[in-house]
């Protein structure tokens, strides 16, 4: 990896650059202070099968966690073949996948799909699994007139902002996330507990460090139950620090990812594709446009177990 992406773990991060070529043909426009730019001059077919340029989009992930592009008009197989330079796909235990296309899954919602609520909570994918996704390249294959946006948030700047003697508190700790709690919750008592059995709750910590750039992220969201060593002496002097007072603070860490400083929001078109590191960041699908039709595909890239 090119050394100019890596800082200490407590540096801020550097300022997005303006609109300017990339190398060749690529055009890098950031969209907001803190994360998200839109690239110009590159289709992901060519970067599937050109290491040079596939690097250059590596580099610009790790700086800006989520790269927007349009026009996108590529195969299921070339959509594929560039998620997998990241790494191995995955697949997902609920949701329903591509059966020609391991790893691609499917999100379509139809007017008579069921009303679902994971899409639309601030969420960082599969924190569930003991490795949860390094990422994934979604692409839009039908998009409503109007609505349907999604929102990602830079939890790398979210953990920088915190209060001092916050940090201090949180960084020793650790949290349990649960798909029993979420996908699991809509499911028969016998299924869910199947679900369970098969992914059990994960442990991760409250704080991250990136595996690239060293950056120190706050990793909690709406996969997360209860912190699982907070109730130590220095920490609880009555039972309320504990209870409720634990619970206030994972909630307290949760609701940063609301804070609109840390994000971008992205009007989705057909063939728009959006590539997000899903270490640093997380997400929300904004379910505001039924009964029109909305119809994804989505590649992840199964990652590492955060430290």
């Amino acid at each position: 990896m090119d050394k100019t992406l890596r800082r200490p773990v407590d540096a801020p991060a550097p300022p997005p650059a303006e609109p300017a070529e990339a190398g060749g043909s690529i055009r890098v426009e950031p969209l907001t202070q803190t994360i998200g730019a839109e690239i110009h001059g590159v289709h992901l077919g060519d970067a599937a099968r050109d290491d040079e340029l596939f690097a250059e989009l590596h580099g610009l992930l790790l700086r800006y966690k989520v790269l927007f592009l349009r026009d996108q008009d590529i195969t299921r197989a070339e959509h594929v073949a560039f998620a997998e330079r990241f790494g191995p796909l995955e697949n997902h235990p609920v949701v329903g996948g591509d059966p020609d296309h391991p790893g691609l899954v499917r999100i379509y919602k139809d007017p008579d799909s069921p009303p679902e609520h994971y899409e639309n909570a601030l969420h960082t994918d599969g924190t569930w699994r003991d490795t949860p996704a390094m990422g994934a390249v979604l692409r839009c294959v039908e998009t409503p007139p109007v609505g349907g946006d999604t929102i990602w948030v830079n939890m790398a700047e979210a953990y920088q902002r915190l209060p001092e003697h916050i940090k201090n508190q949180i960084n020793p700790l650790r949290a349990r996330h649960s798909i029993e709690a979420t996908f699991g919750a809509v499911l028969p008592d016998e299924e869910r507990r199947r679900l369970k059995e098969r992914f059990p709750d994960a442990e991760h910590p409250v704080v991250r460090t990136h595996p690239e750039t060293g950056e120190q992220i706050l990793f909690v969201n709406a996969f997360t139950t209860h912190l699982v060593n907070y109730h130590r002496p220095e920490n609880v002097r009555f039972g309320q620090d504990y209870a409720p007072g634990a619970g206030l603070l994972l909630q307290y860490l949760i609701s940063q990812a609301a804070i609109p400083e840390y994000q971008v929001r992205w009007r989705w078109r057909k063939n728009s594709v959006a590539i997000w590191d899903n270490r640093s960041t997380q997400h929300y699908a904004v379910q505001d446009y039924r009964p029109a039709v909305r119809r994804m595909e989505r590649a992840g890239i199964v990652g590492d177990r955060p430290v």
